[in-house]
């Protein structure tokens, strides 16, 4: 079985070597969609009984170990030297600092590797993180899905 939770965070970024408007400094209302594979719990009386894992379990989790640290953070690439000593010339300003550009399909192999690690088989069902699409608009979108990451 597959289940899916959406969240939504903003965070600011550039494409430092693109040759278009992303080189400049701008901001998205990202969205990320989770997906997970497990089997039905069964056991009678269980909290989780019928389902594969509940919703707020699923978002709990990403929040602590993704969303969390990427909403309202710059996110800047590493070797982007120009923007990353301005942000840290910003008294508690809250960057993420990346060893890849920014870029959506960059963005969603990191998260895909942050969340596989934070979603154990707690309940026993063979949680498995299967899919993270990551949207940097709503009609732009990449996908990072397991055995082609």
């Amino acid at each position: 079985m597959l289940i899916t939770r959406r969240l939504e965070f903003d965070a600011g970024h550039r494409i430092p070597s693109h040759n278009s408007q992303c080189r400049h400094l701008h901001g998205h209302r990202y969205a990320v969609e989770i997906t997970l594979s497990g089997d039905i719990i069964t056991e009678t009386g269980a909290a989780e009984q019928g389902m594969v894992m509940d919703y707020s379990e699923v978002k709990r989790i990403a929040c602590t170990a993704l969303v969390d640290e990427w909403d309202h953070a710059f996110l800047v690439y590493s070797k982007d030297m120009v923007v990353l000593q301005f942000l840290r010339s910003l008294e508690d300003h809250k960057t993420v600092v990346l060893e890849v550009p920014p870029t959506a399909e960059n963005l969603a192999l990191i998260a895909f590797r942050i969340l596989d690690a934070a979603y154990q088989d707690t309940y026993g069902n063979h949680l498995r993180l299967e899919q993270v699409r990551l949207f940097e608009t709503p009609n732009c979108w990449a996908d990072a899905v397991r055995g082609r990451v």
